[in-house]
């Protein structure tokens, strides 16, 4: 991150100075062309075309070969400090040079601290050599003094005005990609919690309805098996049951994949859940022989809140047909003002509702909690169990909301 803040920086500075340099080069051609042409032959024209000559070729070196990016600008910038001076003391006019270098301090000083210190080289260097041409004279105090102290200032100000510019674009880019980065990385924990929270769904599914099956499956055939000599038409119907759970079970699986990756909360079906759940208890009545006290309202819902009660009607009784030595169920569907409500008790051996641990509960709480409804177990030892779930339907979920 640093290292991209630090060559965001210094691309932006470089080319906030590379107009300035230009014209510093610019000038620097005008006035050899001017010495050339202007200037009568003699030791001083050829002593400051010398000069220059010595600044270009030496930049000519550090543009061509960059080398060590620590020694060779810092040489350069030496070679500069002493033109200057060398051309202040030639003639007044060379002195003008000095406003034209500003960008160099900037551009290879590094640091704000080297470049304000070549600068002030360069100043000192200039007002040597106008002095030392000039003398202590009211023109040296007067104009070249007062020219070159400005001319300082202004560099000071831009020069330090374009460091902030640049570290502010540099902050701007770490943040930029930190904010990217994070972004990825938010990215990314959503992708994995969207599988994990698919895998969570397709597991519960898997358990409330193959899982159910199969074991379903199991139990009847042991009692087919158990039963085939003493009374084999109980063991032929049993039989029957078998296979229309395996076939089920098919359906359910061919479902299952079909419907894998599509949103279900999204798609409303209407339909008779007193039906649906009619037909469970009939198979759960025709399997087990247990008595089942049914009264189930005629209502209209949603596929998903249909889905849902049919899952908890099915892991109730799976529990109650495994766990419970049950000999009455009670099943309870009816509209309340706040939702649907489905009631399931059972007079079995009962348990610790605190002390459960197992997948079906669990998976029926995070079912209803997805609709905003919720389980309610109350159960205990030698005293049945009691399963309460309530969901909210569309028209409560508005009201409540409002």
């Amino acid at each position: 991150m640093t290292a991209l803040a630090d060559s965001v920086a210094d691309a932006s500075w470089t080319t906030a100075l590379r107009r300035w340099n230009t014209v510093c080069w610019v000038l620097f051609g005008a006035m050899a062309v001017g010495l050339v042409t202007a200037a009568p032959p003699g030791g001083s024209t050829y002593e400051a075309l010398a000069l220059l000559g010595c600044v270009v070729l030496c930049y000519a070196v550090l543009d061509r070969r960059p080398g060590n990016p620590v020694v060779r600008p810092q040489v350069y910038l030496s070679v500069l400090v002493l033109a200057l001076g060398g051309l202040a003391y030639l003639g007044g006019g060379y002195a003008a040079l000095f406003m034209v270098t500003l960008p160099h301090y900037w551009m290879f000083g590094r640091t704000p601290r080297i470049s304000m210190g070549f600068l002030g080289l360069a100043a000192g260097a200039t007002l040597t050599g106008a002095l030392v041409r000039e003398g202590w004279s009211a023109e040296f105090f007067g104009e070249t003094m007062v020219s070159v102290l400005i001319v300082v200032a202004v560099g000071v100000l831009i020069g330090l005005w374009a460091h902030s510019v640049v570290a502010q674009s540099a902050e701007r880019a770490r943040l930029i990609e930190e904010l990217e980065r994070t972004q990825a990385e938010l990215s990314e924990a959503h992708q994995r919690q969207g599988a994990a929270d698919e895998r969570e769904r397709m597991a519960r599914d898997i358990h409330d309805t193959l899982a159910q099956g199969f074991a379903s499956i199991i139990v009847l055939a042991e009692a087919a098996r158990a039963g085939m000599a003493d009374d084999p038409g109980r063991s032929a119907q049993q039989l029957r049951s078998i296979e229309s759970t395996a076939r089920e079970n098919l359906a359910e699986a061919r479902e299952l994949v079909g419907s894998a990756g599509q949103p279900g909360p999204g798609r409303v079906v209407s339909g008779s859940v007193a039906r649906t759940l009619r037909r469970t208890l009939d198979r759960f009545v025709e399997d087990t022989g247990l008595a089942v006290d049914a009264d189930l309202a005629d209502l209209e819902c949603d596929q998903q809140t249909r889905i849902a009660l049919l899952r908890c009607t099915q892991e109730s009784l799976a529990n109650v047909r495994k766990h419970a030595r049950a000999s009455t169920v009670g099943v309870v569907l009816v509209r309340r003002p706040y939702g649907v409500e489905l009631e399931i008790t059972d007079d079995g051996t009962g348990f610790v509702a605190e002390e459960s641990t197992g997948f079906g509960l669990d998976g029926m709480h995070k079912r209803l909690a997805e609709l905003g409804g919720r389980l309610t177990v109350t159960s205990s030892v030698g005293d049945g169990t009691r399963i309460l779930a309530t969901i909210p339907t569309a028209d409560e979920s508005d009201g409540a909301e409002a």
